[in-house]
């Protein structure tokens, strides 16, 4: 695994930039018409003039490469994207699973497919890749790729059909004036049109090559001076049809250095993940996803934040949105302080998502070592040994009636000094003493759900500490229950993955002393 993320365009979060989404088609806005909000490439370049992105090059300064207006809320996985350009001039196109290799003077390098256009008549519509493989389809090409049998790095490029001539296809373009664009891609399936004709209809199977995610990004061509503008910019997030997509949202910095490292924690548990089977991750940092379409196409959503009032699930209209994606069939698992709202706002609908919840002035959350001597035999518990660890284990939780649907994971019988604190909305009520001191109770700290509608779900609250995810045990439970919760395949191992002390200190948030 690596220790570092890629850096000035890794997904962002915070607060979303008001969208109106078109509820009717599933496309929503990523470009706000007014300013470059999401985007970022050199200033110099890049700007919206009435209403529409616009990049231009000049004699002086002269291009001496490439350069991209890159779209920093998300990376594209299975997608359409439609979108209205005009260009004058000069060559442009669409990147789309791509990747930004790097940054020079004029702004970010990227790399990988691209939707060609130019003010010429040979191009616009062709599949090309950019910084690798080059001319992939030529207009009006249906092509399979698969590896050159004398080098796999090199494509062999199959021919299987028409979809008319080049010179009929490009009648259909108009010069100067705005045309209309759009971007299938499924799989390894991959299709453009314009003005709706078709352009290309490519199936990579080069193994090694061919992309499933990656950035997005409008391209400025070396040459002559030139001007493109791009408007109307709307994704549509599709269904993944081979693989679970698993969406991991990470919430803002708080406590002190090592604890609550939410963004860091949501780093290496998707560094785990990334060699998975039949899993495709996303991750978005430092809040709710800026990005519309975040949740729109995922299997499952992983949340690690603070919780209570201020959680990101409870603000603006965040529990209508995950709750539209849970009746879709996904599955939502809780970390940490994660697992606590109000009683009034989320907890019915924490327990309709998850099977329970941390509930104030009934639960508590006591510094403590846990022991989990006997776990149940679950796809959770594969290739999970007994252990114990110090942490901030929350317990006496809300639970459904009766746990229906509710499978406990860890659980374990907390000392008596948990309960030595003064009164307060954490330090839970005569019931939490009767169920540890008198009945001897043991507590659940880690569960999961599966729903009436055949959906799950699951808590863990544990992950106040960082360094707990270098234990291997502790690490392997929530990356089982992750893969269970999007209804993959856990092996009868568990999710295999090795964390170093250097991956443990990568990407902590700076918090001072």
């Amino acid at each position: 695994m690596k220790a570092l993320f890629p850096s000035v365009l890794l997904l962002a979060g915070g607060l979303a930039v008001p969208v109106t989404a078109r509820a009717e088609d599933g496309f929503k806005p990523i470009f706000n018409g007014r300013d470059l909000s999401g985007w970022q490439g050199h200033p110099d370049l890049w700007s919206v003039r009435e209403g529409a992105i616009t990049g231009e090059t000049r004699d002086d300064p002269k291009l001496t490469h490439n350069t991209f207006l890159v779209w920093t809320n998300g990376l594209v996985d299975d997608f359409e994207l439609r979108l209205k350009y005009r260009i004058v001039g000069g060559n442009s196109g669409i990147q789309y699973r791509s990747a930004v290799q790097e940054q020079g003077r004029f702004g970010p390098i990227v790399g990988g497919y691209q939707a060609d256009l130019e003010a010429g008549k040979n191009f616009s519509g062709i599949l090309y890749e950019e910084r690798g493989r080059g001319i992939l389809a030529q207009r009006g090409q249906k092509v399979r790729l698969s590896a050159d049998p004398t080098d796999a790095n090199k494509p062999k490029i199959e021919v299987t059909g028409s979809l008319g001539r080049s010179e009929d296809l490009q009648a259909q373009i108009k010069a100067e004036d705005w045309n209309e664009y759009r971007i299938v891609a499924r799989g390894n399936h991959l299709q453009h049109f314009i003005n709706g004709h078709q352009t290309v209809d490519v199936v990579d199977d080069h193994p090694g090559r061919a992309a499933r995610t990656g950035v997005l990004a409008l391209q400025l061509h070396v040459g002559p001076p030139m001007t493109v503008q791009f408007k109307d910019i709307e994704l549509k997030r599709l269904k993944l049809a081979d693989k679970k997509k698993i969406v991991l949202t990470a919430g803002t910095p708080s406590h002190g250095p090592g604890e609550h490292e939410h963004n860091a924690g949501i780093l290496l548990l998707n560094q785990c993940l990334q060699s998975h089977p039949g899993i495709l991750t996303a991750y978005y940092l430092n809040g709710w996803p800026r990005d519309p379409t975040a949740y729109d196409n995922a299997d499952a959503i992983l949340i690690y934040c603070d919780g209570g009032g201020g959680h990101p699930f409870i603000q603006s209209d965040h529990l209508r949105i995950i709750g539209e994606k849970v009746r879709q069939g996904a599955g939502v698992g809780c970390l940490h302080y994660a697992v606590e709202v109000p009683k009034d706002r989320g907890g019915p609908e924490f327990l309709e998502w998850i099977g329970g919840y941390f509930e104030t002035h009934w639960s508590v959350n006591p510094h403590w070592f846990a022991e989990f001597k006997n776990l149940p035999s679950h796809p959770v518990t594969r290739g999970v040994k007994p252990f114990g660890i110090q942490d901030e284990w929350y317990y006496h939780m809300r639970f459904v009636d009766g746990l229906k649907g509710v499978t406990p994971i860890l659980t374990a019988l907390p000392p008596a000094s948990t309960l030595n604190r003064p009164d307060g909305p954490h330090s839970g009520n005569p019931h939490v003493r009767a169920a540890v001191l008198e009945r001897r109770e043991p507590q659940h700290v880690m569960w999961v759900f599966e729903r009436p509608d055949g959906g799950r779900g699951f808590g863990f609250t544990g992950g106040h500490f960082h360094k707990n995810w270098g234990h291997d045990d502790f690490r392997k439970v929530v990356l089982n229950a992750i893969v269970w919760m999007a209804r993959a395949e856990v092996p009868e191992t568990g999710v295999e993955s090795a964390v170093t002390p250097e991956q443990l200190k990568a990407n902590l948030d700076p918090k001072g002393r």
